[in-house]
């Protein structure tokens, strides 16, 4: 099995060639105008166009095919308990004093009888869905795009501390370990006779969680022999020291500093002057 690698972009494009503080700055404004739209319409297209960033960007397909596997129940778990629950909050967001029903469920039916899903709560959940794919799209569009020892001295020059570089930098380093670790106790069980593809869900999960035992175990034992090998070498946490690559601003980095600083005040002006992103933007669903 060949090593395991946490930059995932194959080929060059813009992203791979921008330092990280430009993609700290994209990062940062994107998950603040994340947070700031509460419209379902904005928050979609800045999913959709954050997505087709990935894309382009050459994250693959299937590593975004996964996330969204994964996420899906969450959503629509998300989606339903905003749509039934959260009545007062939206209100207040709506100004109205009674929101429009969308489904509404027998009084007769035990337990859940007389429940009814707001179209406004559906929206609203809808919003939270949009925010968090952002967020968690946004991460592969910079960090994937990034050699990790490029990433480094671009943290130590953007002036955080060393310690908790070295931190985020030896996570990222243990993530493909971790995956590799968990790959091959896998190809162990098949080896033994397992047919993942022939078992059930419940019988997966089981597996899986044998899994966690020596992956914890094993992780324990790597941190242990990191903490060794730091201490051999004196390590202090300062950030005084040579390095072997380096980090340069180009004039595409300093541009895309201020375009998405310019973004962002621009966002700001469009959502407290002119309404755009704020939760009825578009949908008529305001008081």
């Amino acid at each position: 099995m060949g090593s395991m690698k946490f930059q995932t972009v194959k080929h060059s494009s813009l992203f791979t060639r921008l330092d990280f503080r430009s993609k700290f700055v994209m990062m940062a404004v994107i998950t603040l105008i994340a947070f700031l739209w509460e419209s379902p319409v904005t928050g979609g297209l800045l999913a959709v166009s954050v997505a087709i960033a990935c894309l382009l960007a050459g994250v693959r397909l299937n590593y975004l095919a996964t996330i969204l596997k994964f996420m899906i129940p969450f959503y629509i778990f998300l989606v339903l308990t905003m749509g039934f629950f959260n009545t007062e909050q939206v209100k207040l967001l709506t100004g109205k004093s009674e929101l429009t029903p969308f489904l509404t469920i027998p009084p007769e039916w035990w337990l859940i009888g007389g429940g009814r899903m707001t179209v406004e709560g559906t929206l609203y959940g809808l919003n939270i869905v949009f925010k968090t794919l952002t967020m968690v799209l946004v991460i592969p569009l910079g960090i994937f795009t990034t050699d990790v020892n490029q990433m480094t001295v671009s943290m130590v020059q953007a002036k955080i501390p060393y310690k908790i570089v070295f931190i985020f930098s030896s996570t990222l380093r243990f993530v493909p370990l971790l995956l590799e670790e968990v790959q091959s106790i896998i190809e162990a069980q098949r080896l033994r006779g397992l047919d993942m593809k022939k078992i059930g869900w419940l019988k997966k999960a089981q597996v899986y969680s044998t899994v966690a035992v020596p992956l914890i175990l094993n992780a324990m034992s790597q941190s242990q022999k990191l903490e060794v090998v730091l201490q051999s070498k004196a390590f202090s946490g300062s950030s005084d020291r040579t390095y072997l690559h380096e980090s340069v601003l180009h004039r595409v980095d300093y541009l895309i500093i201020a375009s998405f600083i310019a973004l962002f005040v621009f966002t700001l002006v469009l959502y407290f002057g002119f309404g755009v992103g704020k939760f009825g933007w578009l949908l008529g669903v305001t008081g």
